[in-house]
C-alpha cells in the first residue's frame, strides 16, 4: 500500500453518578453475539480489481515423510477480480503464478533447482501455473465457495477453495485513490491430479512427498478510483 494507515486511539470517557455493579452484567446480556451481530455494509464498488502485489501471499504445504508439512511459496504472481457485492455469484478471478518464483526455506545446495527441473515443476517447460473461476456459490454473509480450472504442467484439472471477503473501502483520498478489497481463501488439491507423481510415497506408507497440497492465500486488490465529490 501506498501509505503507512495511522493507529486510532480510543478514549474511554468516565460518566457520572453512583457505580451499577449490575450494569456490566446487564449489558454482557444485552449484547447480541458474534453470529447475531449484523455485518457491516461492503462500500467497495463493483468493477475490475487488480491484485496489489505488495500486500499478497501464496504458501503450500505437503506433508513430508509423515514427520512435518514443508512449506514453499511463489513470489511471482498476479490476478484479476471481478468483483460484485450485490451479486457474488457474478464474481470471478484470474489468476497465473510464475512457477520459477518458487522459494523454500534454507534449501540444501542444488535443491532449487531439482524442483524447478524436470522431475518436479519442469519450470523451463511450464513456467505458469493458471487458474481461472468457473463458478462463485455464496455460503454465508462473506463467505463463498469458488471453483475452477487449474492448469499446472500442462494438464487442468478442477480445483475448489472457500475465500472470505475480509474487508474494503471506496477509497481514502488522499493517501488511496483507489477502492481496496481484501480476500484469504484456503484448499487442497491433489498434484497428482496434474502428473505430479515424483516423490509419491508407496501406498499405506508416508516414506515420500504426500499427494495433497494445502494453500492458503491472502491477498488486497486495488479497483476503481474513488468518485470525486459531488459525482
Amino acid at each position: 500500500m501506498r501509505y503507512l494507515m495511522g493507529l486510532s486511539l480510543l478514549s474511554l470517557a468516565a460518566c457520572g453518578g453512583p457505580a451499577d455493579d449490575t450494569a456490566p452484567a446487564k449489558q454482557a446480556a444485552d449484547a447480541p453475539s458474534a453470529s447475531e451481530a449484523p455485518a457491516q455494509a461492503i462500500t467497495a464498488p463493483a468493477g475490475e480489481y487488480r491484485l496489489d502485489k505488495s500486500h499478497a501471499n501464496l504458501v503450500f504445504r505437503v506433508d513430508h515423510l509423515g514427520f512435518s508439512h514443508y512449506t514453499g511459496i511463489f513470489a511471482d504472481y498476479d490476478a484479476t477480480l471481478q468483483f460484485d457485492p450485490a451479486a457474488p455469484e457474478n464474481m470471478s478471478v484470474e489468476a497465473v503464478i510464475m512457477a520459477p518464483s518458487l522459494t523454500v526455506p534454507a534449501p540444501p545446495e542444488g535443491f532449487h533447482a531439482t524442483l524447478l527441473g524436470p522431475d518436479w515443476f519442469d519450470a523451463d517447460e511450464y513456467p505458469q501455473i493458471t487458474f481461472r473461476s468457473t463458478k462463485v456459490t455464496q455460503t454465508g454473509p462473506r463467505k463463498a465457495t469458488v471453483e475452477g480450472e487449474l492448469t499446472m504442467l500442462g494438464v487442468t484439472a478442477p480445483v475448489s477453495m472457500e475465500a472470505e471477503f475480509i474487508g474494503g473501502y471506496a477509497g481514502y483520498p488522499p493517501y488511496d485513490p483507489n477502492a481496496r478489497i481484501g480476500f484469504s481463501a484456503h484448499g487442497i488439491l491433489s498434484r497428482s491430479d496434474f502428473g505430479f507423481t515424483q516423490g509419491l510415497p508407496p501406498e499405506g506408507s508416508t516414506m515420500g512427498v504426500g499427494d495433497a497440497v494445502s494453500f492458503q492465500i491472502d491477498a488486497e486488490f486495488t479497483g476503481p478510483p474513488t468518485p470525486a465529490e459531488g459525482e
